[in-house]
């Protein structure tokens, strides 16, 4: 037995009949029943646990389907294997009206982390604060735009000079913000990847950096990083919750953040892509 099936089988409760690695990090472990789960292994202090009240979180709002989740243990988690399908439109409507729904069923406050989640989570691989605030400008400014900056110029993916317009940006969010809306209860990185078409004809979410945030942020992601049927996820969306007006002017605004967090992950392309959407929403 190896370590990853002795969790499997303390956090299922079923022996464990036969592993498949995934890659370094993820693997599919069968049990005893035939059931298959996939089986998650992080080093960064906190994950797994803040992954699985994330995942607990969304399910809780009986809206949009996540896999469900066996328990973490450390630097695991365990969770229900999807089987995949292929994305189509009806899917991708229902999707649109889940996740409109998950919304909907919203957050104590902006920044506010799962229930039983720590403050201190991710974002994939970035660290990322959970501390609950006031006002959606604030503490989008305060809790992700500029930390990140920091972070771009300190390891000098963006010069000190190029900040300048984000910090403007961020000066003026109470007036690029549009209407003020209720928190919301977000996925977090809702981008492509992190939506699974399943066998079953339904959307399944994964890999949640959940708090309570503005549900265009979600929105922004899926268009970021492309997303199937998007146009038919929105409509979805719409039926049940219709957008304030104007905010396809502030998807850039809510792209600036994940935008940030891949140009310190990955470099000068993605800082090269924030400041665009910068000055162009700093210019409107």
């Amino acid at each position: 037995m190896t370590a990853r099936s002795d969790v499997v089988t303390r956090l299922t409760g079923r022996p464990v009949s036969g592993e498949r690695e995934l890659s370094g990090s993820l693997a599919e472990v069968t049990l005893d029943d035939g059931r298959v789960v996939v089986v998650k292994r992080t080093e960064a202090p906190g994950a797994a646990r803040a992954e699985a009240a994330g995942l607990r979180w969304l399910a809780a709002a009986g809206t949009v389907r996540v896999p469900a989740v066996h328990g973490d243990e450390g630097a695991w988690l365990v969770i229900d294997r999807v089987p995949r399908g292929r994305p189509g439109r009806e899917a991708a409507v229902r999707f649109g009206r889940d996740l409109a729904g998950l919304h909907a069923a919203g957050a104590p406050a902006f920044g506010a982390p799962p229930p039983g989640g720590p403050a201190d989570a991710y974002i994939g691989l970035a660290p990322l604060r959970n501390e609950p605030a006031g006002d959606w400008p604030g503490w989008y400014a305060g809790q992700r735009v500029l930390p990140y900056l920091r972070r771009a110029v300190d390891q000098g993916t963006l010069r000190p000079g190029e900040a300048a317009v984000v910090e403007r940006l961020c000066d003026r969010l109470p007036e690029l913000a549009g209407p003020a809306e209720p928190p919301a209860r977000l996925h977090g990185d809702l981008w492509n990847g992190n939506v699974l078409w399943a066998a079953d004809g339904d959307v399944r979410l994964i890999d949640p950096a959940a708090h309570g945030g503005h549900r265009e942020t979600d929105l922004a992601m899926l268009r970021l990083f492309g997303c199937p049927h998007l146009e038919a996820v929105l409509d979805g969306y719409r039926q049940v919750a219709p957008l304030a007006d104007g905010w396809t002017e502030r998807v850039g605004v809510h792209q600036l953040f994940p935008l940030l967090v891949h140009a310190v992950l990955f470099g000068r392309s993605y800082a090269e892509q924030a400041l665009s959407v910068a000055r162009s929403a700093v210019t409107r």
